[in-house]
C-alpha cells in the first residue's frame, strides 16, 4: 500500500510545475508492481489508494479559494476511476501470464493490453460525468520530454498510450527471469530508441501573422471585488502601449471584458476605440446574456461593426460554471452550491474566426483540454488557435502551468501556433514545434508582439481523429475480456496453475563469449 502510495506522488512529479517528466513513467511502472500478486479487490484498493495519492497532489490548486470540499470531491471522483482502471489491469498483470503462456507472448500482448485499458480509463473519465475532467493524463507530463513529438502521430491519447506500454513492457521484462538479462535490456532499450526515433511532423506554412497578445494581470477570480469595468480598464491599459505596432489581431483572455459589451453602450466603445486605435480586429473574452441565457463567449470585434462573430464556450465547467442537478447536490453543501448563482448555457456556434482572411481555432479555457473541440476548429480549417483563459482563481499554483503544458501539446499534436493568453499568466506564444516564441511572467501585465506561423498541415493524429483512441483503448478492452474468459477456460480445464516463463528462442539471444 505504501508503494502504491508512493507511485502516486512520483507520477504527479512527472507533471508541471516539477516537470520531472522521466517520472511519469516511473510512478506508472511502479503503480503496476504494486498490483503484482494482488486479487482483484485488493487492486481495487490499491487503485483507489495511488490515484487518492496522485489526484490530491495534483489538483491541490482548487482549495486556493473554494477550501477543501470540491478539492476531496473531485480527487474522489477521479479516484474511483483510477481504481476500477487498476483493478482491470491487475486481474490482465496477474492472469496474463497463464493466457499467453510463452515469453513471447506475455511480452508481446500483456503491455499492450494493460495501456490499453488505461488509456480507456483516461478517456471515460475526460468525458464524463458532465463533460468529464480531461486533466490528469499522462501524456501531459511529457510536455517537454523527447517524446513529445510523438503527439502529431497519435495525439493526446497515443501518446499516453505509448507511455504506459513502456512502462508496462519494463515491468513484464522484469518478470521474465528466463530471459537473458542482456536481451531484456536490448528489447527494453529498442523500445525507448524505436519511440525517440519518430521524427517531429514537418509544418507546412500557409502563411504568418502578426498578432497582439495582451495579459492585464486582472484579478478576475470568483471572489474578486472589482468595480465594473476594471477589468476591461487594465487590459485597454496594457494595450496602449502598442498602439502604431502594425498587427493582424489584437486578442484578450477569457473575460478581458467584465461588462457585456452587446448590452453596454460604454463597454462597447472601449472595444471600439481599441480596435480604432490598433487597426485591428479585437477578440475579447466577456459574459454575454442573450434571451435571458448567460453565456461564456469570446466576440470578434471590429471598429465601427461591433461584434462580427462569437463562439459561446461548449463545454461551460460543471460546479464552477453551472450547477448540474443543482437540487440533489445542494442537501450536502449548500453555501458552495449557492456560489455558483448563475448557471451558463451550453454554446452551439462553431469554434472558429475568419478574421479577416485569418481562420482561428477559439478555446476558451478547458477547451484546450477538450480533444473533440480540438479536432473540429482543425476539421474547419483553423490555422491558428487562441486560447483565452482565466487563471486567476488559482493564484500562482501548479493549474496554470498545467493548462500551458496542454496548450503545448495540442500546438505539437494540430502542426497549429498555439496563442495561450491569461488574465494573469501563464501566457505563451507557441510555435507547432512546442517552442516557446514569446511568454510573459504571471501577475504582470503585459502583452506578447509577434510574427507566428500560420498552418493547414494535417498532422497523423488529427486525420486519425478519436476513432484512434477508440482503438487502443478497443485492444485493451478486448484483451482483458480474452483474459477473463480464457482464464476461466483454463481454470475448468485444470490448467490454471501459472506456466512458468520460457526463454525467447536462440536466435533473439544476445550470445556472449
Amino acid at each position: 500500500m505504501l508503494l502504491a502510495a508512493g507511485a502516486g506522488a512520483i507520477l504527479d512529479a512527472g507533471f508541471p510545475d516539477r516537470s520531472w517528466w522521466i517520472l511519469a513513467p516511473v510512478g506508472v511502472a511502479l503503480m503496476l508492481l504494486a498490483l503484482l500478486g494482488r486479487g482483484p479487490w485488493t487492486g481495487l484498493l490499491i487503485g483507489a489508494i495511488s490515484g487518492l495519492s496522485f489526484w490530491l497532489i495534483h489538483i491541490s490548486w482548487l482549495t486556493l479559494y473554494l477550501g477543501p470540499v470540491p478539492w476531496l470531491a473531485l480527487a474522489g471522483l477521479e479516484a474511483i476511476f483510477f481504481a476500477v482502471g487498476m483493478m482491470l489491469i491487475g486481474i490482465v498483470l496477474n492472469a496474463g501470464p497463464r493466457v499467453w503462456p510463452s515469453a513471447v507472448g506475455r511480452l508481446g500482448m500483456i503491455p499492450v493490453v494493460v495501456a490499453g485499458l488505461w488509456t480507456a480509463r483516461e478517456a471515460i473519465s475526460a468525458v464524463w460525468p458532465y463533460g468529464g475532467f480531461a486533466w490528469g493524463r499522462v501524456a501531459i507530463s511529457q510536455a517537454e520530454s523527447p517524446f513529445a513529438p510523438l503527439v502529431a502521430w497519435v495525439g493526446m491519447s497515443g501518446l499516453s498510450f505509448v507511455i504506459v506500454w513502456l512502462s508496462a513492457l519494463v515491468v513484464q521484462l522484469c518478470r521474465e527471469p528466463a530471459v537473458r538479462i542482456p536481451v531484456r535490456t536490448m528489447i527494453a532499450v529498442a523500445a525507448v530508441a524505436l519511440l525517440l526515433a519518430f521524427p517531429a511532423w514537418p509544418t507546412l506554412q500557409s502563411g504568418t501573422a502578426r498578432i497582439a497578445a495582451v495579459q492585464g494581470a486582472s484579478d478576475a477570480g470568483l471572489f474578486a471585488q472589482n468595480a465594473p469595468g476594471q477589468i476591461l480598464s487594465d487590459h485597454v491599459s496594457a494595450t496602449l502601449p502598442l498602439v502604431g505596432e502594425p498587427v493582424d489581431f489584437v486578442v484578450w483572455p477569457e473575460n478581458g471584458i467584465d461588462v457585456d459589451p452587446l448590452r453596454s453602450a460604454d463597454s462597447a466603445r472601449v472595444a471600439d476605440y481599441v480596435s480604432r486605435a490598433m487597426d485591428a480586429p479585437l477578440i475579447a473574452g466577456t459574459i454575454t446574456l442573450r434571451d435571458g441565457k448567460y453565456y461564456n463567449t469570446s466576440l470578434l470585434w471590429k471598429a465601427g461593426e461591433g461584434a462580427v462573430d462569437m463562439y459561446d464556450k461548449v463545454h461551460p465547467v460543471p460546479f464552477a460554471e453551472y450547477m448540474p442537478d443543482r437540487a440533489f447536490w445542494r442537501p450536502f453543501a449548500p453555501e458552495l452550491i449557492d456560489l455558483v448563482s448563475r448557471d451558463y448555457e451550453i454554446g452551439t456556434r462553431d469554434n472558429v474566426f475568419d478574421i479577416e482572411g485569418i481562420i482561428a481555432g477559439i478555446a476558451i479555457c478547458f477547451d484546450i483540454a477538450d480533444d473533440q473541440l480540438v479536432h473540429e476548429m482543425i476539421d474547419d480549417d483553423a490555422e491558428i488557435i487562441l486560447a483565452q483563459t482565466n487563471n486567476a482563481d488559482f493564484g500562482t499554483t501548479d493549474e496554470s502551468v498545467q493548462q500551458l503544458a496542454i496548450a503545448r501539446l495540442r500546438a505539437i499534436e494540430a502542426g497549429r501556433t498555439v496563442v495561450n493568453i491569461s488574465t494573469v499568466g501563464t501566457s505563451a506564444i507557441i510555435a507547432p514545434d512546442g517552442t516557446n516564441l514569446d511568454s510573459l511572467p504571471t501577475w504582470v501585465p503585459g502583452a506578447m508582439v509577434q510574427t507566428v506561423p500560420l498552418s493547414v498541415t494535417d498532422t497523423p493524429a488529427m486525420a486519425a481523429g478519436r476513432p484512434l483512441e477508440w482503438f487502443v483503448s478497443g485492444l485493451g478492452l478486448a484483451g482483458l475480456l480474452f483474459c477473463l474468459v480464457t482464464g476461466r477456460a483454463l481454470a475448468r480445464s485444470g490448467g490454471a496453475r501459472l506456466a512458468p516463463a520460457r526463454p525467447l528462442p536462440d536466435r533473439a539471444r544476445i550470445r556472449t563469449r
